[in-house]
């Protein structure tokens, strides 16, 4: 690329310290023109990586901050380019100012996720670090930065390139005896192939497997509040988040359509659903808040059944909680533990886990953090940055693996190894998408559409 780009890498509200980032073969002399070190020395002239205090200025020559700036040479910068980054006080409008004046400079408006889409395209990282540089920037949780950090560090891409060269090396030897025949080489045999279809498609198992747990890190796992209608689902709801998102009243039947929202629990990220109450209703607009509930509860990883500890266990609770548990992972939660009961709280089925709280008090909310935990665990054996987190890594791993599966079941029916390699060579080209060494247009454009301007 022959241009230079600039952002504001800061966002856009007022914080303590605002960054401009600018990134192309003129970004140094942009600088030169638009910033003036205390000690004299143009930043084309200081050494790299170096902070150095001076004078910021508009377009029209006048001082607009005393800040610091750095500058990387190429090819020992993020983006493989030269580099430059002013760092000022972070007033929105100061930013602004300074931005139009690289402007005139010759340097145009970066756009979304074109610094690291730079630094990729210099190869400076592959698609699999490229994604942990957007997942570590929206990360909510502690796994999640866990995780992308250890995939920005190479975790993943280095499990892929395992695979990758294990399956060149099959191709290497086959071609090294097909066009050499009169060379010393070892001869090429079906132990060979099966050996290694073997062990590289059970890896691709293990990876593929590793998606699920992946995607719940990043985008988190959806849970349904669920229950009959002033069962204190919303309450429930608004406790967790600690603030009144959803409408509570007395009147049952208040909440008429699903509620969802992000939170943080037990260390659990989770795709919070509050949900109409289930019931039977002749009000149309309650019959379709009950429909998208009963949608809601089909799509969660996670149920928590709301009960009125106050009062007897009904049989539609009991269908529900039936549902949900067989359904997947349920908590059944009693609430209303500050209401007087005059009936002890039934067992309930077997592998759902009980919390008695109080939504309306607090009271009891830990526990449900902990019983949360309980259920999704942290592996303490899992390397970070080994899950796969999105749809397009997954899709990838699992067509690579199905073409091993095609070589390894055309090797047992006896086809030449030309044949059965074939399906390896395809493996190949979806393991090459997987980590940038395919580039497809439209599947890094779809990537670094996921960035904010400025990264």
């Amino acid at each position: 690329m022959n241009d230079t780009i600039a952002a504001i890498a800061t966002g856009h509200q007022a914080t303590a310290i605002g960054i401009l980032r600018l990134s192309g073969p003129q970004a140094i002399a942009a600088v030169d023109q638009v910033f003036t070190p205390a000690n004299g020395v143009p930043m084309s002239q200081q050494p790299d990586r170096m902070l150095v205090y001076g004078t910021l200025h508009s377009s029209d020559g006048l001082e607009l901050d005393h800040c610091l700036a750095t500058v990387s040479h190429a090819p020992h910068s993020y983006t493989g380019e030269d580099t430059a980054e002013l760092q000022c006080h972070g007033s929105p409008v100061l930013l602004s100012m300074a931005l139009e004046a690289l402007f005139a400079c010759g340097v145009r408006q970066a756009r979304a996720g074109e610094f690291t889409q730079r630094a990729f395209l210099a190869g400076k990282m592959d698609l699999t670090r490229t994604e942990a540089v957007a997942d570590l920037i929206h990360a909510e949780s502690q796994a999640a930065v866990y995780q992308a950090a250890g995939q920005l560090g190479g975790a993943l891409a280095h499990i892929i390139d395992h695979i990758y060269d294990e399956l060149t090396g099959l191709m290497a030897h086959f071609h090294a005896v097909l066009d050499y025949p009169d060379e010393d080489i070892d001869p090429f045999e079906a132990q060979e192939i099966a050996r290694t279809l073997t062990h590289t498609e059970a890896q691709l198992d293990k990876l593929t497997a590793t998606y699920h747990r992946g995607k719940a890190l990043v985008e988190g796992i959806p849970c349904a509040i669920v229950g009959k209608p002033n069962a204190g689902k919303s309450t429930l709801f608004n406790a967790l988040l600690g603030y009144d998102r959803a409408i509570v009243t007395p009147i049952a039947g208040t909440t008429r359509d699903t509620v969802e929202e992000r939170l943080n629990l037990g260390g659990v990220l989770l795709r919070l659903i509050d949900t109409a109450g289930l019931r039977d209703s002749d009000d149309q607009v309650e019959q379709l808040g009950v429909k998208r509930s009963r949608e809601a509860l089909r799509r969660s990883q996670l149920t928590l059944v709301v009960v009125d500890a106050s009062r007897p266990r009904d049989a539609e609770e009991e269908e529900l909680l039936s549902l949900a548990a067989a359904h997947g992972p349920t908590i059944l939660v009693y609430n209303k533990e500050d209401l007087p009961s005059t009936t002890p709280l039934p067992a309930p089925p077997a592998g759902v886990e009980t919390v008695t709280l109080s939504a309306l008090t607090g009271d009891g909310i830990d526990q449900l953090e902990l019983a949360i935990h309980r259920l999704f665990p942290q592996d303490p054996g899992l390397r970070p940055g080994t899950l796969l987190t999105n749809t397009r890594q997954a899709h990838a791993a699992a067509q690579a693996r199905d073409c091993l599966a095609r070589a390894h079941q055309a090797l047992q029916a006896g086809m030449a190894p030309d044949a059965v390699l074939t399906d390896v060579e395809e493996a190949l080209t979806y393991l090459g998408e997987l980590t940038g060494r395919v580039v497809r247009e439209d599947i890094t454009s779809q990537i670094f559409q996921r960035f904010c301007v400025g990264k």
